[in-house]
């Protein structure tokens, strides 16, 4: 058997036969693959893709079929382990009037699973989205062989009653956007909730004007490296911190004005040295301590959009987060912070995924994928995004 992995915007090509080696060196790379073998490890690959040794086939004339998924065994206690992660197998029920039988192609994981797992019980599956591809179809409006981007979860296989027109969408299922020859990943990230996260974010919240100065922190992952760049568009000053130096050159070729590494640096005198005028928009993806120094260096009408707070989702959720707060520059400066999750733009959640993609097109945004090969390895790519080994999306070719 032999995989292809083609990546339109990079000109790469793998193809490698698992039968052989379950490893193949790329020679034209920009993005990194996480690999199962020494993962636990801490350690991550620039441009060696690891398949699984197995292979998987799906039957489509039989009565029943079995889909594998992934559940957790307990509640993750901080970071979590492999071992709170359990794959099963569930058998499918035969396809009725109105439904679709979909195979994932592409899943992903985002930080905002990590709190999401605090409200499952044991034995439920993962939330998440996919790109998949419809197998059989007794559904018109999706034929066999269309794709689809839906929220199926952690699951390689998914039977789905198709929901009315009216009830289809970004929250359930949707026909693939016009990716215009665009990576069917992207789906996933740019042009999926993580840039979606990020334009509306930005613009709509923190309201960036020509001349003022933007701070985005965590900003190599999928959604701060968009919102630096989005920030440039807009003609602002963008400051970005992120965790590593490999990072920190990474976000300088994205056009960042200034990139900083947040665990090598003194934050207050680096906002001091470099939002010399002060800070306007803060778009935060971290929360906790490093929002109380953005907040005291920022300008009066200042504007922050709380995206995020890694910094705390390993905590225990039974006991309050105790971090400091400025509130007399809050006050005083009618400092305007604002929580939002990306839903609330459903009405115009099209327009901004094709506004993403011609900026992509354009040559306006670069995109970067942290890719892992293999259903199998969800787990090590979603410890992985919790540990910050990505640059840009995560994204897992199933």
């Amino acid at each position: 058997m032999t995989l292809c992995l083609s990546t339109l915007s990079r000109g790469m090509r793998l193809s490698c036969s698992t039968s052989t080696s379950p490893i193949s060196q790329v020679t034209a790379f920009s993005s990194k693959v996480f690999s199962p073998k020494g993962f636990t490890k801490g350690q991550y690959s620039v441009g060696i893709y690891h398949f699984s040794s197995t292979t998987r086939t799906t039957t489509l004339n039989q009565d029943k079929m079995q889909a594998r998924k992934f559940v957790i065994t307990k509640h993750f206690q901080g970071l979590p382990k492999l071992s709170d992660f359990n794959l099963v197998e569930e058998t499918l029920p035969a396809l009725q009037d109105g439904e679709i039988l979909c195979k994932a192609e592409w899943l992903t994981v985002d930080p905002y699973m990590r709190a999401a797992s605090d409200r499952l019980k044991v034995g439920d599956q993962m939330p998440g989205g996919q790109v998949a591809r419809v197998l059989k179809s007794r559904c018109a409006d999706f034929p066999e062989g269309t794709q689809v981007v839906a929220n199926f979860g952690w699951r390689d296989l998914t039977v789905m009653k198709v929901p009315p027109a009216e009830k289809r969408g970004f929250d359930s299922i949707h026909a693939m956007p016009e990716m215009k020859g665009l990576p069917d990943s992207y789906a996933l990230g740019c042009m999926g909730m993580p840039g979606n996260t990020a334009y509306f974010g930005l613009t709509r919240i923190c309201e960036p004007k020509a001349g003022e100065t933007l701070v985005v922190s965590s900003a190599a992952g999928a959604v701060g490296s968009l919102v630096g760049q989005i920030g440039k568009i807009y003609g602002c000053n963008v400051i970005g911190y992120a965790g590593t130096d490999d990072k920190i050159e990474w976000l300088k070729s994205l056009g960042f004005d200034h990139a900083l590494n947040y665990k090598t640096t003194e934050l207050p005198k680096t906002l001091k040295e470099n939002a010399t005028k002060g800070v306007d928009c803060y778009f935060d993806n971290v929360g906790g301590e490093f929002t109380f120094h953005v907040t005291r260096a920022m300008n009066p009408f200042g504007r922050i959009a709380l995206c995020g707070a890694i910094s705390i989702y390993n905590n225990d959720p039974r006991k309050p987060n105790l971090v400091p707060v400025d509130y007399v520059s809050m006050i005083y400066k009618n400092i305007r912070q604002e929580g939002f999750v990306v839903t609330r733009f459903a009405k115009d959640w099209f327009a901004g995924i094709n506004q993403m993609r011609d900026w992509i097109l354009e040559g306006k945004l670069k995109i970067e994928e942290t890719k892992t090969i293999g259903f199998e390895n969800m787990p090590q790519a979603f410890i992985g995004l919790l540990e910050g080994k990505n640059t840009g999306k995560v994204v897992i070719q199933a």
